[in-house]
């Protein structure tokens, strides 16, 4: 079975958010000089390798007096270092599971794969076994580079319940690169989301620091003024209109824990079936029993929230090759927008003959 058994578990996924730091360090006057990746491989935690401190200089993620340097730079007195670095796994219980995985493509490097709802992607609090770390080294260990003992690396995260397209680095070289890219905001991301309520405008942008609930540890928040959390950007326009819930497209400038929905459930319009953010309540049209019949066989039909990674562009970190995959909506997902559509075409029609 996938994920934990445990009604509602605390999943890295869910408490986390960026999977890389940066750290700015200004070098002693009295400091020798010696090579960077050495200096800053003494200087920072024991848990970052000095291989991937090397691989972070050649992807450009090692910068001193704003210009990048090589991982045998020398470093000088009064150096002003600013370096991007991927965090290192937690260190929970990384066994191999074999856990069947839809991969879109592969090569040395990298892997693109469509995840499937239900499965968390770091183990975590109550989600020691069965995520997407574990079924990536099972099958790592079944290639012959998964001799080499590189943890899959991890550069972006969905939540547990939203399905779509995720890259994963293979090595240490595509895990600097590909994180640089996710940093730097040059990646392409559209998510396709179902939310509650009439989407009044076409198109928008919601901007709005997110950051933990103040009183809900599971949710985050949006901090409009900017007093706490993170900076975040979501660019949204409407694809269809049920008039009770409307198909959204969402892209994403930032990339925050639960970014889509806090977002559209700051506008109003909390996403359909999301039992975190209260979307799994009628939140749009009359509790009269065929009404609420008809929204209980829709949340049977999609026991998760209303959200989809549809696709995901990016360079590839060795050849700088423009990637850009798609994938289409998991079935349920597109029956529910059929349901959706057949829905409101009777009711308008209904009103059309009433007229």
């Amino acid at each position: 079975m996938i994920g934990s058994e445990q009604e509602d578990p605390v999943s890295f996924d869910e408490l986390g958010d960026d999977l890389y730091t940066q750290v700015d360090i200004v070098i002693d006057k009295g400091q020798e000089q010696i090579r960077i990746d050495k200096f800053l491989a003494n200087r920072l935690s024991s848990n970052i390798s000095r291989s991937r401190i090397q691989s972070a200089a050649d992807a450009g993620s090692i910068i001193v007096n704003g210009k990048p340097v090589k991982s045998n730079y020398k470093i000088r007195p009064l150096d002003n270092i600013s370096l991007l670095i991927p965090k290192p796994v937690e260190a929970y219980d990384l066994s191999p599971e074999n856990i069947p995985l839809e991969i879109l493509y592969e090569d040395d490097e990298l892997l693109v794969i469509n995840k499937q709802p239900g499965l968390v992607c770091h183990p975590g609090i109550g989600n020691h076994r069965g995520t997407l770390i574990n079924a990536l080294l099972y099958h790592f260990e079944q290639l012959p580079q998964g001799k080499e003992k590189f943890r899959p690396g991890m550069v972006h995260r969905l939540d547990k319940d939203t399905s779509g397209i995720m890259v994963v680095a293979k090595t240490e070289f595509a895990l600097a690169h590909l994180s640089k890219q996710f940093f730097d905001r040059t990646t392409q991301r559209k998510y396709y989301a179902l939310v509650w309520g009439n989407v009044t405008d076409d198109a928008g942008t919601v901007t709005g620091n997110i950051g933990r609930h103040s009183r809900e540890r599971m949710q985050f928040e949006v901090f409009p003024d900017g007093s706490f959390g993170r900076h975040a950007v979501t660019h949204y326009k409407v694809v269809e209109r049920f008039n009770y819930v409307t198909l959204v497209e969402c892209k994403l400038e930032t990339g925050r824990t639960h970014q889509i929905r806090v977002h559209m459930k700051y506008i109003g319009h909390t996403l359909f079936n999301d039992a975190r953010y209260g979307g799994d309540k009628i939140l749009k049209g009359t509790i009269y029993s065929k009404y609420k019949q008809f929204i209980d066989n829709c949340f049977n039909m999609l026991p998760r929230q209303a959200l989809h990674a549809a696709s995901l562009g990016f360079k590839h970190p060795r050849t700088g090759e423009d990637f850009y995959f798609e994938k289409e909506l998991p079935s349920n997902f597109q029956d529910l927008l059929t349901k959706w559509r057949k829905y409101w075409n009777t009711i308008a029609l209904t009103n059309l003959d009433d007229e």
